[in-house]
C-alpha cells in the first residue's frame, strides 16, 4: 500500500514549564493543538505519516514538545526545527536538536543577503551561509518560507550548495512586508496581489533538482472559499514546470482544522488537479515525501 504523507503541519502544547514556548496571536498561552489530535485526524483520513514543523520559539527549550512528539511516535513523524537568528553557533544548535531525534532539517524565513536585486552578490557573506554550509556537510534539509524581499537570493545558495535538499513551503509564494494577518478562524492570512514577482523566482527554481515545492497553504492565499479554485491555475502551472515528481501535498494543520477541516484538505489535490494520473497523484500525496525526506516504512 502506498503511504500518504502530510508533509507540513504544526503541533504545540499549552505554554508551561514542562513545554515552554513563545506566545503569539496565533498561539495564545492556553491554546493547545496536540499531536494526538493530529493523529486522530490522520487515522480518520488514512494518512500514514507527517512532518511536524516547529513553531512557538527557536531556542532549544521551545522545541521540547516537538521532541516529545517525535520520541513518542517515531513511526509517524519527522521533524523540522528552527534556528535563532542571533545564534553564534548554528552548527551546535542544529546538532543538539537533531542528535538522537527525528529532526531532519530546519526552517528559514530569511536568507540575510542584499535586498537590492542589483547589488553585488557574495553568497559567503549571507547571514545564513553557515547554516547552508553545515546543512550540506550534515545532510540536513532546509525548509524555506521566505519573505518576498529574499526571493531573488535563493538561486545563489542553490548554486553554491546543490547537495542540500530544499523544500519551498506553501506554493512557493513569498509574503510581502506587512501582508500577514490572522483571520476570524485563527488562521494565517497573506495578502497576495494578482501579480507577484516571487512567482518568477518560483518558476526559475525548477531547474534545481534538489528543490521540492509544497502544495499547501491554499487557505492563506486563496480569495475564494474551499476548494480555492482561484488557485487551480497556479497548481497546474507548478505541475507543468516541476512535474508531479517534485511536489508534496500538506495540510498545514492545525490552522485548517475548523475551516475547511482536515478531511477536506486531504482531498484538495483531487479538487484542484483532477487530471493527474494515478501515479502522479500518489507521488504528490506521499511518494515524493517518502523518497525525498527519507521517511521510515510504516508499521501499522
Amino acid at each position: 500500500m502506498r503511504a500518504k504523507i502530510d508533509s507540513h503541519g504544526h503541533v504545540f502544547a499549552r505554554a508551561s514549564t514542562e513545554f515552554p514556548r513563545e506566545i503569539s496571536q496565533l498561539m495564545p498561552e492556553d491554546r493547545q493543538e496536540s499531536v494526538e489530535k493530529l493523529l486522530a485526524e490522520m487515522e480518520n483520513n488514512r494518512i500514514d505519516q507527517a512532518v511536524l514543523v516547529q513553531t512557538g520559539g527557536a531556542n532549544i527549550a521551545s522545541h521540547t514538545y516537538l521532541l516529545h512528539c517525535l520520541k513518542s511516535y517515531p513511526q509517524h513523524f519527522l521533524g523540522i526545527g528552527l534556528i535563532p537568528p542571533d545564534t553564534s553557533d548554528c552548527a551546535s544548535h542544529m546538532d543538539r536538536l537533531a542528535e538522537n531525534s527525528a529532526i531532519i532539517g530546519f526552517r528559514l524565513s530569511a536568507l540575510g543577503g542584499p535586498r537590492d536585486p542589483f547589488a553585488p552578490i557574495d553568497v559567503s557573506r549571507f547571514e545564513t551561509f553557515p547554516i547552508w554550509k553545515y546543512a550540506a556537510e550534515q545532510d540536513y534539509v532546509l525548509w524555506l518560507y521566505l519573505r518576498a524581499m529574499d526571493a531573488h537570493l535563493i538561486p545563489y545558495l542553490l548554486e553554491e550548495f546543490p547537495q542540500v535538499r530544499v523544500v519551498i513551503n506553501h506554493l512557493g509564494i513569498c509574503p510581502g512586508r506587512g501582508k500577514f494577518s490572522v483571520d476570524q478562524d485563527g488562521r494565517p492570512q497573506v495578502e497576495t496581489p494578482s501579480y507577484n514577482p516571487a512567482f518568477h523566482t518560483t518558476h526559475r527554481l525548477a531547474r534545481y533538482e534538489n528543490v521540492m515545492i509544497h502544495l499547501s497553504g491554499q487557505y492563506a492565499f486563496g480569495k475564494e472559499a474551499y476548494p480555492y479554485r482561484d488557485l487551480a491555475g497556479w497548481h497546474r502551472s507548478l505541475v507543468g514546470i516541476y512535474s508531479a515528481e517534485r511536489l508534496m501535498w500538506a495540510t498545514d494543520f492545525p490552522w485548517i482544522f475548523n475551516n475547511p477541516g482536515y478531511g477536506k484538505m486531504t482531498r484538495i489535490i483531487d479538487e484542484l488537479l483532477p487530471e493527474l494520473s494515478e501515479h502522479e497523484y500518489n507521488q504528490i500525496m506521499g511518494g515524493n515525501a517518502k523518497r525525498f525526506l527519507r521517511f521510515p516504512d510504516c508499521q501499522n
